[in-house]
């Protein structure tokens, strides 16, 4: 399993949902736990690791969660402004805006269906990887000038992605 970087197609796609929670789906969840640790991260959601798949882990400090087929059921209207970085977007960290409190709705690993009020930091998290289902990178959030101050970062990481993916091709051709 690894990590994606920006530019890669699977990141830019809205993902499929999850059909039923299978042996090789929890096996595939807790392989993603450890590379929360290896890459330094809090969340990691499927598109990252090349799986076109509604679900994703999450260690925002809380707790572990499992999530699959999340929604977004309530945002409050109180905002707040965080620095972000994405383990597909090595390097690069803005500040974001989000909602501070999400009420939401997923799957567990037990395949029961959860339903919680998230706020601050587990909030950012859960949105965070919830946009990486709908196809939507932290960079996609920011202020065009923002956006302009780490475009020629972002514009290596594709280069860099769109290299390997040609490699790939050739290597099994």
């Amino acid at each position: 399993m690894k990590i994606q970087t920006y530019g890669a197609e699977v990141l830019g796609k809205k993902a499929d949902p999850v059909a039923e929670v299978t042996p090789e789906l929890l096996s595939t969840l807790k392989e993603m736990v450890p590379m929360l640790s290896q890459y330094h991260g809090v969340g990691l959601a499927a598109p990252q690791v090349g799986i076109s798949q509604r679900f994703f882990v999450m260690h925002p400090g809380d707790k572990l969660r499992y999530v699959i087929n999340p929604e977004i059921l309530e945002s409050g209207s109180s905002m707040s402004e965080m620095e972000e970085g994405c383990l597909s977007i090595p390097g690069v960290h803005k500040k974001v805006r989000r909602p501070r409190r999400i009420k939401v709705s997923y799957t567990d690993e037990t395949g029961a269906r959860v339903e919680e009020d998230l706020k601050d930091f587990p909030a950012r998290v859960f949105q965070h990887e919830y946009d990486h289902l709908e196809g939507t990178l932290f960079v996609d959030r920011l202020s065009p000038v923002s956006r302009r101050l780490v475009q020629r970062q972002l514009d290596q990481l594709a280069e860099g992605q769109e290299k390997k993916e040609t490699e790939k091709k050739e290597e099994t051709a």
